[in-house]
This record gives C-alpha cells, structure tokens and sequence, in this order.
C-alpha cells in the first residue's frame, strides 16, 4: 500500500482520461472526481474505477464527447437523454439543472436515460448540499443481486444517496441496496479482511464474512434482508419510468458494462424558501447534537452523522496522501 499526494494522483487520472479521448476540461472535472472520491475513503469507486472506465471508452461503451439532450420539460420536471456520455459529466449537469429549477419552483427534478455509470452517488448530494439545497437522487443498474428468496440475481443494487445542507458540514447518506457495495468486496479482497458483519452467501448458501465467496456467488445481501430488496425494486421502476428509459432487465441486455444505458432521477429541494437557511442549519444542529448525546456501545466510541466519517478521511488523506493499492497504481500509470 503506497499513499499518493492529491495533485499526484489528479494529475495522472487526467493524463489517462485524455489519452482515452477526453478533452482536457472534461477529463479535470472527471479527475477531480475520482480523486475526491478517493481521498474521502471510498476507493472502489475512485481511483479503483479508471482503468475500467478508459476499457468502456476504448469498447464504444461510453462516448466522451455525448452530451446530455433535452426529451421533455414540465415546469419543476425535466427528462434528459444521456446519449451514453461520461456518467460523471451527465450526473453533474442533471444536479446543477435540478438546483436551477428549484432555485425558480422550490424543486427540481430531473431524470436521464441512457447514461452511464456515476461513480461515487454522493458526489452529487454533496454538491447540492453545499450549495444549500436538499439533494435526493439515484440510479438504477443491470442485475447484480437477487431479489429476497432467489439465488440468481434479477435486481439491482440501486444506489440511493440523501443530503442535507449543514454550515458546519452536510449530513449526506450515500448507500447501496446492498448491506455492502462489490467495490467494498473488492477493496476488502484486496487488503485481505473480512467483512465486519456478514455480506452474502457463499457456495453452500451461508452466510459469510469473507468477500471473495460473496463475489463468486454474486449472491450479496440486501441490506435489511428483504426490505432492501423491495426498495431496490421500486427505485429502478421509478426511475425508468420517469425517464423513459431502462429498467433493470432491459439493462441486462445491454452489452455496455456496469450501468450502461442505465436511468437516474435527480431531485433538489431549495429549505431557504421555506424556513430560510438559519432554521435549516437549526435543525441539521439539533439532529447532529441530540446523536452526540448517545452513549456509545463501546467504550471509547463515538456516534457519527452520516458523511461525517467522510469528511475525517479526506482531511486525513490531504494530509498524509491518499492510500492505493500498488497493483492498480501501476495500473494506472501504464494506461
């Protein structure tokens, strides 16, 4: 395990972006956001994800100069077809477009079909949160967990991400239906751990801790079992039909890697209009206080507000560099 300075680690995601095609200011916004998204702690999804992502570039899978195309608009409501385009750069203009609209109507919603995978969702509760909306968004993906009873999967483990503007720091929950992510597998695979509670079922059908037979069976666990299988349902149909686009099955037979062709909905929220931003902080305040006043399980302990644990990190990894396993470092220097 080697630790790379941000600027480093930017610098040669960017480098590799625009050997694959992209122009140099769209390849320094996706870089920016893989680095971010790896100083914070979540590196599946970071820097773990750009060699997969110049493969899908190099198969046709995703078309770096595709730009969002506008399909209908219905005052607080716009549908966008994603026309296969880097998920990060369709993800950011849906979030931006969506705070645009809110800005006018108090809330925004827009969906996009056809686009391609996001990365890390809470990029974007992040952004709009930081901006002062309330960002609520998620996106559908080809199967890749079977629904509460089954063995073979036929849903998705449908991202769902929700943020909360907060002055001394957002509160932001981004998690998959899922109790644990694959990118959490792969990362917990590779520095050789275990799962800290049991993530999936193994070839005999028991529950396991170790990640590399959860892998292998692709039988991950819903997160609360069979609850988490049904919102996982239920998101991928909202999401597809208010996009007009994809469900899961339908991505299925799409031949274009994880999430190609996939839907998303963004929605922004504007409190200020409401109760001005003084209240919303008020409030935020008040949740995270009162959560402060539990008494740890363990001795020691502390209760964290979701995103908080992510805020620690990134402070941590501007500090010392960012941690990265050597195999896909190197990886990423000879792209």
């Amino acid at each position: 395990m080697t630790r790379i300075s941000f600027e480093k680690m930017k610098s040669e995601v960017k480098r590799a972006f625009m050997s694959a095609g992209m122009s140099e200011q769209d390849a320094d916004v996706c870089a920016q956001i893989h680095t971010e998204t790896s100083c914070d702690g979540v590196y599946s999804h970071g820097l773990n994800r750009v060699a997969r992502f110049v493969d899908y570039v190099e198969k046709g899978w995703v078309d770096v100069h595709a730009t969002p195309s506008l399909i209908n608009s219905l005052g607080a409501i716009e549908v966008y077809n994603g026309n296969r385009g880097p998920g990060i750069l369709n993800a950011l203009f849906a979030t931006d477009k969506a705070m645009e609209i809110a800005k006018k109507h108090g809330v925004g919603i827009v969906t996009l079909k056809n686009t391609t995978h996001w990365m890390r969702g809470g990029t974007y509760g992040l952004k709009a949160a930081e901006q002062g909306f309330i960002g609520i968004s998620w996106t559908n993906t080809e199967s890749c967990m079977p629904a509460w009873g089954a063995k073979d999967t036929r849903i998705g483990n449908n991202p769902f991400v929700m943020a909360v503007p907060r002055s001394k720091g957002p509160i932001v929950l981004d998690m998959a239906m899922s109790q644990y992510s694959y990118g959490k597998l792969q990362t917990t695979r590779l520095n050789d751990d275990l799962l800290p509670f049991p993530g999936g079922f193994d070839e005999n059908g028991e529950l396991t801790r170790e990640p590399a037979p959860i892998e292998e069976t692709r039988r991950i666990l819903p997160m609360g079992y069979w609850k988490g299988a049904g919102f996982s349902i239920l998101l991928d149909a909202v999401a597809a039909i208010m996009s007009g686009g994809n469900s899961t099955g339908e991505i299925d037979k799409i031949d274009a890697g994880s999430c190609g062709g996939c839907s998303q909905v963004f929605i922004a929220m504007d409190p200020s209009q409401i109760n001005g931003e003084d209240y919303t902080d008020k409030i935020a305040d008040n949740i995270v206080g009162y959560l402060r006043e539990s008494e740890p399980d363990k001795e020691g302990g502390e209760v964290s507000y979701p995103g908080e644990n992510s805020r620690k990190r990134r402070q941590e990894n501007l500090k010392n560099g960012i941690p990265v396993d050597d195999d896909i470092w190197n990886e990423i220097l000879s792209l």
